[in-house]
Formats: C-alpha cells, structure tokens, sequence
C-alpha cells in the first residue's frame, strides 16, 4: 500500500468521554467487527484485559488496524485515567495524528487538558469530535468556544449538530450544506442525507462562511476566489484545512453521539482527509551512537531498518509483545536486529498485526507501520532497534517518577520466585512501575502513580497471573535532598582476606533548584587513572544515591563532584574505591543538612457548585492550596496542590460529601520539604 494512504492515529480524552466506545464505532463501520461491543456491559474488543471489562475503563492502549476509503489506519486507544498517563505518552510518541474525544456535557476535563499538552510536546496533530451530543446538559458551541479559550487554538467546526439532548438527529455537513441522519436500524450503517432544516439555514451559513475564513488563511488560491465571489470547490477547503491540521495552525472540529451511532463515518473520513500520513510529519530527531551527533531519521523505504519499541504486553503463550513503530526501512520475520539501546542482537520470530487481542501473522512491517514483534527476550518500552551498520538512538521518552509505594509479600515461600518474576515482567511492561527488595528486611516494595495503578497491578498479579500475595497500605514515596553546600575527603585503609586495600575519595556536594535532578561531574581526568577505578568512583556515587542519607529514600536535586583522589599502583583496588566514595558521599551529605521531600500532587476537582465550599474546606484541612477555581455551567472547577500523604482514601471523603456527584483527578507536580511550603 501507498504509504501516503496510512494514518497513525491515537483515540485521546479524559476518562468517560466516549474514546473507547468511539473506536468500537470506528471498527463495526470498517468492517473489522461484525457487531458492536459495548464497554457497560464488559463487551469492547479493544478493552480486552478482564479488569478493563471489569472496571468499564482502559488502562493498556490497545493497538488495532482497519480501512476505509482505500487508507489502512492504525488505531491506538489510550487509557482516560491520570494513573495511566504513561500509557498515553508512549502512545503519542509513536503517533503521527490523533483524535481529541470531548463531552459535550462536560466541555474539556481536567484529563484532556493533561493529554492535550502531552500531544504538544510532541507535536501531534489533532482534530476534535465533540461526543455525547444525545446527553442532558449537551452544548456543541459552548465546548467549541471552551477549546478556543483554553487551549488557544483557532478550532474549525466542519460539521454542526441538529438538536440537542433527547432531541438531537444527525448533523450538517457545512462543506456539501445537507443534513444527514444515521438509520438506527442498522446500527448507524445507511446514512440519508436531506435539506438542511429551515430554522438552521442562517446558523449553517454563518458557520460556513467561519469555515471559509479558517481555510483562506491556510490558501491564498482560496482568498481570491472568495473575495472574487467565485464558488470555492471543496477539495480546495480540505486540502487547506489538511495543510492547517498538519502545521497545528487550526484543529477541525466534528460533532456525534457514539452510543447512538451518529457522527462516526463523517469521523472516518476526517481521519483520511485531514491528518497526515507517516511522509507528512517531520523526519524524527535521533543521536548518532558513534559519532554522539543528533541527526534526522527520514521516511524511507530503502534505508537501514530503524524502529522503536513503544509498548510491551506479555502474553502467557507467546511471551513479550513487543509494539513497533518504523520509522525508516523494512523489519523481516526469520532475521536478526540489533537492540540499539541494548546492544544486545535479537531475533525476529514473528511479526504480527493486532486487531485489538487478535493477531494476524505477516512477513514484514515497513516504514509509517505499526504492528509486534514476537520473539525478543531483552527488549523494554523505549528502546531502539536498528541495523549494526547504522546505529542510531531515536530519542528517549521521558516518565514521571512513582510517588506512592505499597509492601507486598508472597502467601508461601513457593510463590516468592514466581513473584519477583512477574514484578520483573511488569516493571518492564511498564515504566511508570517499579519495585524493590529491602536489603534489611528482605521486603518486596512496589511503587506507582496511584493508588488505582497499584490497585490495578496488584489484581494482575493475582488473578491473572494466579499468585497469592498479601499487600500493605499505600506509603507515600518520599526523596531526601541537601541543603547545603559542603566538601568531604574519605581515606579507606582496610586489610580484607589478607590483602591491604586503600582509597582516597574527595567529592564536593550542592544543593540545585527544584526539579534538577541529579548531576555528577568529574574535576578529575579519566587518563590519571585506571578505567577500572574511575567507574568503581562513579557506581559509588549512584548506588548511594539510590540508597539515601538519613531515611533511606533516594537523593535528587544535588551536584555531586568528584574533586580528587589519590590511589596507589599497589594496593588501590575498585572495591575500596566503590567503599570510601559510598562512605565520602553519605558523610557529605551528612554535613550538608539534609532534609526529607513529600511528592505534592495537583488536584483537579469537578463538583456541583453548591458543594464548592464544603470541598475547599476540607482540601484546606488535609494541607491542600487552592490555585484557582472556575464556574462552569452545571459544576465548578476546582484546582489545587495538596501532599499526597493526606489525600489517601480522599476519592471515598469526596463521594460521600457530594452524594456521589464530585470528581477528582491528580498527577505529581513536584517534590517539596515534608511540612514546609510548597
């Protein structure tokens, strides 16, 4: 196939606003589903993990391709859920467009907001389809103007609902001026199309004539003819409307109910006419390992293979999933790749093209394609696969640390082996997942995003992976950090197994702003010493990081340096090294005033507005600062920044002092002193 006839598309949208029941829409039209699967009643195909049916919710992005009009896209549906925002994330990065799913009820989300500026990061291209238009409280023009406002983009609708709520029947195509209706009994299937009714006519044209404007400024061709009154032929508006999509200078708008089978196909074919094709987005960014230059990885067929892996999903029969995006070249079954990340060569077993859980077996995956590789043992979210002769490293993705930790330990000794094994396979799945065994205690730790991530792993563990563990409550994960700043000198001078070892280590230690992260430097030349020694200063340095000053938590926001050291041909060894940098380190450290940082979260609340105060009452009471807060028209915004130590089991203190009607949604915003200002 024509690669200019594949679209990489993402399904995108705060929890519950339709995105899954969207694509089941999107699959049933294509002719990929022979029926609807409906996500209440536990029937979506694309949510196909049981807790996803269990929970009405996503959580994995499940990959899928259909066609239509000639164009083969492949869909991601990615989880709504704050906790799941890595999935998301590594989802966009592979993406080339992406549909931004709204409520009409609703209007943007605290969620949206958070996926829409992960999609700028990355630049993806977006069109909007406004959902649940047949919803009590549905306003299409309000969500338009709320999109307009918040996220500062000129958004073009091209199509327009007729009715609203109980009364709302199809929509008006503003380009061909017709009304269309979707035949609910087929399913939606057979579209009719009719005069637009009287009481619209003026309404479609002043929306015409904003359409018109939106593409004139994308296409001088455009600007004539309408200021020559020429009629302005149709595909001269889409491919100006695609231009603008393209360069994110305008985001189409389209309108629907997915539950009632309305709006889909016109959704369809925005998807063909308006978002770009793997050869209309920029040649992607990567570092050249052997000359450590950035260099641009174009679309091409002929080149070396260059792929990513953005996705891994373990299936008990054929082992790791492996989700691939080409960017350049073509990846055959039966050959062998180099994991460039890895440096580690593996082997293409098979490759497969998901429909939702179903695989379909081909022989090869070219450039602008998605699909799984089956075989790879050492393989992990982010890495790059490539050629030996061209090795290049596209660019890494970036996650948001855990903040919140749970104990868990195996129900016998049997199952301890099985347990670590299946942590190792989810923290590899899964890079917002990591877990640990306590030196002093033997104790398992696992860390997440949320008390619902956790809660989510913790089922898979055991139901689906049958292991019987017990779990702890949810602890907060906290970071240490110093505040000061302060040099140490450290001699080690041991005799071990007979043998005198001798070290001498000066690091330097300083505070840095919020947010830095770590940075180690060296004052001191590799050249003056052995490499051996040189590394065994640097490992000191992180494995002491890692391990903490006072509490035990890891270090963050400090420069360590390494000013000096004096070793001896004789007697210096990389174990005393590894020992007086550990031991420098923490006295440094030490001198330096440490203090103990919490995780402080952003809170998004949605409540009915006769509980506002109620609600900042008690977001004030559990420490919580209240940055701003707005009116909708059926609920108010709040948004605050509260400890995470004293927002546990808050979605439970919410429900009940709203009746059931408040949400709330929270993502770390940043680490601060335990019980100071934040």
């Amino acid at each position: 196939m024509d690669d200019s006839r594949i679209r990489n598309i993402g399904i995108m949208a705060h929890i519950d606003a339709g995105k899954t029941t969207t694509t089941e829409r999107i699959l049933f039209y294509t002719g990929e589903n022979h029926r609807i699967g409906e996500v209440d009643n536990g029937e979506a195909s694309m949510d196909f993990l049981e807790q996803e049916q269990d929970r009405g919710i996503t959580i994995s992005s499940a990959a899928t391709t259909c066609y239509w009009k000639d164009h083969k896209i492949n869909i991601i549906d990615t989880p709504g859920h704050v906790d799941f925002t890595a999935e998301v994330e590594r989802s966009l990065r592979v993406l080339d467009g992406a549909i931004a799913v709204i409520c009409a009820v609703s209007g943007v989300e605290p969620q949206t907001e958070t996926v829409w500026r992960q999609a700028d990061t990355y630049r993806v291209p977006r069109i909007i389809f406004v959902n649940k238009m047949d919803r009590l409280g549905a306003d299409f023009f309000a969500v338009v103007e709320e999109v307009k406002t918040k996220f500062k983009v000129d958004a073009v609708p091209l199509y327009l609902p007729v009715g609203s709520e109980s009364t709302f029947s199809g929509v008006i195509d503003l380009l061909d001026k017709r009304y269309i209706t979707f035949d609910s009994g087929d399913q939606g299937s057979r579209m009719s199309y009719h005069e637009i009714p009287q009481d619209m006519k003026d309404l479609t044209d002043i929306w015409y004539e904003k359409l018109i404007d939106a593409a004139a400024s994308m296409s001088d061709e455009i600007t004539e003819l309408f200021f020559a009154g020429e009629p302005i032929a149709k595909e001269l508006v889409i491919k100006a409307l695609r231009k603008g999509t393209v360069e994110r200078t305008c985001v189409p708008v389209l309108v629907g109910a997915s539950l009632k089978n309305i709006g889909v196909q016109p959704l369809l074919d925005a998807i063909v006419d308006l978002l770009p094709s793997p050869l209309d987005i920029p040649p992607m960014k990567g570092i050249s390992v052997k000359h450590n230059t950035e260099v641009s990885v174009k679309h091409d067929l002929k080149a070396q293979p260059l792929a990513l892996i953005f996705k891994i999903q373990f299936d008990r029969e054929a082992g790791p999933l492996c989700f691939v995006r080409v960017y350049s070249g073509v990846l055959r079954k039966g050959t062998a790749i180099l994991n460039i990340s890895k440096k580690k060569r593996e082997r293409i077993n098979r490759l497969v093209r998901m429909h939702a859980d179903k695989p379909e077996t081909i022989d090869e995956l070219s450039a602008g394609d998605i699909g799984v590789i089956i075989g790879f043992k050492n393989a992990q979210t982010g890495d790059t696969i490539g050629s030996e002769g061209v090795q290049i490293l596209l660019e890494k993705m970036h996650f948001p640390e855990p903040v919140i930790s749970v104990a868990i330990e195996p129900r016998t000794l049997s199952d301890q082996d099985k347990l670590k094994e299946a942590l190792q396979m989810l923290s590899q799945e899964d890079p917002t997942f990591t877990w640990k065994e306590n030196s002093d205690t033997g104790q398992l730790v696992i860390s997440g995003m949320g008390e619902l991530h956790l809660d989510v792993l913790v089922t898979r563990l055991t139901k689906e992976m049958k292991i019987q563990a017990r779990v702890g409550n949810p602890q907060v994960t906290y970071r240490e950090t110093i505040t000061k700043e302060v040099s140490r000198t450290e001699v080690f001078d041991k005799v071990f197994g007979g043998k005198q070892q001798t070290a001498s280590v000066t690091l330097s230690v300083k505070p840095l702003p919020s947010g830095s992260g770590i940075r180690y430097t060296s004052k001191v030349s590799e050249k003056t010493m052995p490499s051996e020694l040189f590394e065994a200063v640097s490992q000191g340095v992180f494995n002491s990081i890692k391990s903490g000053i006072k509490f035990g938590y890891e270090v963050v926001d400090a420069q360590i340096t390494l000013d000096a050291i004096k070793y001896s041909e004789l007697y210096s060894t990389p174990f005393a090294f590894e020992a007086a940098t550990a031991l420098c380190f923490e006295g440094a450290c030490r001198d330096a005033e440490p203090v103990l940082l919490e995780p402080i979260m952003r809170v998004d609340i949605v409540v009915p507005s006769q509980y506002v105060g109620e609600v900042m009452g008690s977001l004030t009471s559990r420490g919580g600062i209240i940055n701003s807060m707005e009116s909708r028209t059926l609920a108010d915004h709040v948004i605050a920044k509260a400890p995470l130590a004293q927002l546990f089991g808050y979605s439970t203190a919410l429900r009940s002092s709203t009746q059931g009607r408040g949400t709330f949604t929270m993502e770390f915003s940043h680490f601060a002193p335990k019980g100071g200002q934040f």
